[in-house]
């Protein structure tokens, strides 16, 4: 009777709960026409509240890319460049700190109207390094048609 109750009721909810932990999401949208090969310059609005350095990790990439990336508080626009870029990262405590989630949005400079957006979700289980989010969000905004 006792093996009958672990192997009807407790390694199933075993499974629901590992499988419950292991998120991973990557993707991207376009909302307007920005063609991304005429953009050389973009700003790069730092957050507030970037503890972890992710504008230093956004900015490398992008600049590896070939960009000219200036890195800057918001402001009024328009943006001193082809394109502005914001970001939001979330960060989450499982035995060490880890970014659990990154959106990143390119915006039109003038109007600063949402143009190409991306994110990137993983959960303990499927963690990745900053610097991967960052890459994994960045190609496929790179990607989107």
């Amino acid at each position: 009777m006792r093996l009958d109750f672990v192997a009807k009721i407790l390694v199933p909810l075993g499974l629901i709960w590992l499988t419950g932990c292991a998120v991973n999401e990557a993707t991207a949208s376009r909302v307007s026409d920005m063609d991304l090969k005429a953009v050389k310059t973009i700003y790069l609005v730092e957050s507030a509240e970037d503890k972890h350095k992710v504008a230093g990790i956004v900015k490398a990439n992008l600049a590896k890319r070939g960009y000219q990336v200036t890195v800057g508080k918001e402001m009024k626009p328009p943006y001193p460049a082809d394109a502005a870029v914001t970001y939001m990262d979330k960060w989450m405590w499982d035995l060490s700190m880890y970014m659990i989630e990154l959106n990143i949005t390119f915006r039109n400079p003038t109007t600063d109207f949402p143009a190409l957006s991306g994110n990137s979700m993983h959960t303990s289980l499927t963690r990745k390094s900053p610097e991967a989010m960052v890459q994994e969000v960045l190609d496929n905004i790179f990607k989107t048609k």
